[in-house]
């Protein structure tokens, strides 16, 4: 599956818009982790915890998403939205979503002459 989040991707036709498709994903950070990257953060250092936890959020939220398109026919998603957003009491998850549009893309045979 081609992820991009331009309107078109470069080299290729669209043939066929399929619709629009999200994957959402909400994970709870543990109180450890809290803790510790909150002290990174006082001294500057970058949250490895907290980077971990983002790109898992972001990658569950991808493949959904990425499964409702192929479920539609799709090759490809264009538009692609991510948004991140803590949730909870005192922001204790983290929230990932991303959208797009699915679509059937085909390479341009022309670009090869």
């Amino acid at each position: 599956m081609k992820n991009t989040t331009t309107p078109t991707l470069e080299g290729h036709t669209i043939t066929e818009y399929l619709g629009v498709v999200t994957g959402e994903t909400i994970l709870g950070v543990n109180i450890i982790k809290d803790f510790f990257a909150g002290v990174r953060d006082i001294v500057g250092g970058r949250s490895g915890a907290y980077e971990k936890e983002l790109k898992n959020a972001r990658e569950i939220a991808f493949a959904e998403m990425n499964a409702q398109a192929q479920a539609l026919g799709a090759n490809t998603v264009v538009g692609i939205d991510i948004d991140y957003e803590t949730v909870g009491k005192n922001g204790g998850m983290l929230m990932v979503t991303v959208s797009g549009t699915a679509v059937k893309s085909v390479l341009n045979e022309d670009r090869f002459k």
